[in-house]
C-alpha cells in the first residue's frame, strides 16, 4: 500500500470579518523562554503518513477538551467566573467522560479551569478526568504567563506526564498515548499546531443559546488505529465528523463518528 504524504497545514491565524478575535489585541507570539512556536516534528509526519488501519474492535482513546470558546463562552474577561454554556456542552462532556479516557486543557487561569468545570461537571465526573489542566500547564515563562501570547497545547507533554500516562487501559503491558490514540477538541487550529491532525476543529462559541445543530461531536471512532492518519486525509485538517440530523447546514455539521466500524459510504446510506 502507498504511503501517503502529510504535509503540515498552514495554520497561520486569518481573522474573518465579523469574528470578534478581530477587535481585541492579536495574540503576541511566545518567547524562546516559552518554547517559542512549534511545528510538528518530523517523527509526528512520519506516523500520520502511514497507510490507515480499521481494527477489529473498539478501543479506548484519550480526548483532549478545550473550554472557552468551546465549550463555554466568557463574555467579560475582567469577570472570568461568568460564562454562558454551549448548548449540550454538559451532554456532550458527560458522554465522553463515560466512555472515554478524558484531559481537560484551557489557556485560562486554573482557578477559573475550575470553575469552569465546576458548573460543567458533577464532583463524580471529575475524579474520572484524568487532568484538569490550567495556564500554568503550558511551559510560559512568568512574563509571557501574565501576557496575552499565544498557547500551544503540545499533546506530547500530555502524553508523558506520569498521572496521564498512566491511564492508559494497557499501561501494564508498556503502552502509551500517542497521536494514534488521542484527540484534541478545540475551536483553535493554531493551538494545536504541534499534532494538527489529532485535531476536531469546533466553531468558536461566542455565547449564542440559540445555536443551531449539535455543533460538538457526540461520538468518536474508536476503531481507528491511527487518529492522525485518518486525519490528513480528510478536508479542514481534522477528524471526519458525519452529520447525523436532518436540516443541518455545511456550518455545523461537525457532529458524529459513528463507532459500528461501517465503511463510510454505508454509514452515510444508512441516514439519509
Amino acid at each position: 500500500m502507498q504511503r501517503r504524504s502529510a504535509s503540515p497545514p498552514d495554520l497561520s491565524p486569518s481573522p474573518t470579518p465579523g469574528d470578534a478575535r478581530v477587535s481585541r489585541d492579536p495574540r503576541s507570539e511566545p518567547s524562546a523562554a516559552s518554547g517559542g512556536v512549534p511545528n510538528p516534528s518530523p517523527t509526528y509526519l512520519v506516523h500520520a503518513s502511514l497507510p490507515p488501519l480499521l481494527l477489529p474492535y473498539p478501543r479506548k482513546i484519550l480526548v483532549v477538551i478545550d473550554l472557552n470558546g468551546t465549550l463555554v463562552y466568557r463574555p467579560n474577561r475582567k469577570n472570568p467566573s461568568s460564562f454562558i454554556e454551549r448548548p449540550h456542552a454538559r451532554r456532550f462532556l458527560s458522554y465522553c467522560v463515560e466512555t472515554f479516557v478524558v484531559a481537560i486543557w484551557s489557556s485560562a487561569k486554573p482557578d477559573n479551569v475550575r470553575k469552569m468545570c465546576d458548573q460543567l461537571m458533577t464532583p463524580e465526573q471529575q475524579k474520572k478526568v484524568v487532568a484538569i489542566w490550567g495556564r500554568d500547564k503550558f511551559g510560559l515563562s512568568k512574563s509571557d504567563y501574565k501576557q496575552r501570547v499565544q498557547c500551544y497545547k503540545r499533546l506530547s507533554v500530555l502524553w508523558s506526564t506520569p498521572e496521564v500516562a498512566r491511564s492508559h487501559p494497557n499501561y501494564a503491558n508498556g503502552c502509551r498515548w500517542s497521536q494514534a490514540d488521542t484527540v484534541l477538541v478545540d475551536d483553535s487550529l493554531e493551538k494545536a499546531r504541534s499534532e494538527p491532525y489529532n485535531l476536531i476543529p469546533i466553531p468558536e462559541f461566542m455565547g449564542d443559546r440559540n445555536e443551531p445543530g449539535y455543533i460538538l461531536p457526540q461520538h468518536l471512532r474508536r476503531r481507528r488505529a491511527n487518529f492522525s492518519h485518518f486525519a490528513t486525509a480528510l478536508p479542514g485538517n481534522g477528524t471526519h465528523l458525519e452529520p447525523e440530523y436532518a436540516g443541518l447546514t455545511a456550518q455545523n455539521t461537525y457532529h458524529v463518528l459513528r463507532d459500528t466500524g461501517e465503511p463510510t459510504e454505508r454509514v452515510q446510506t444508512r441516514l439519509r
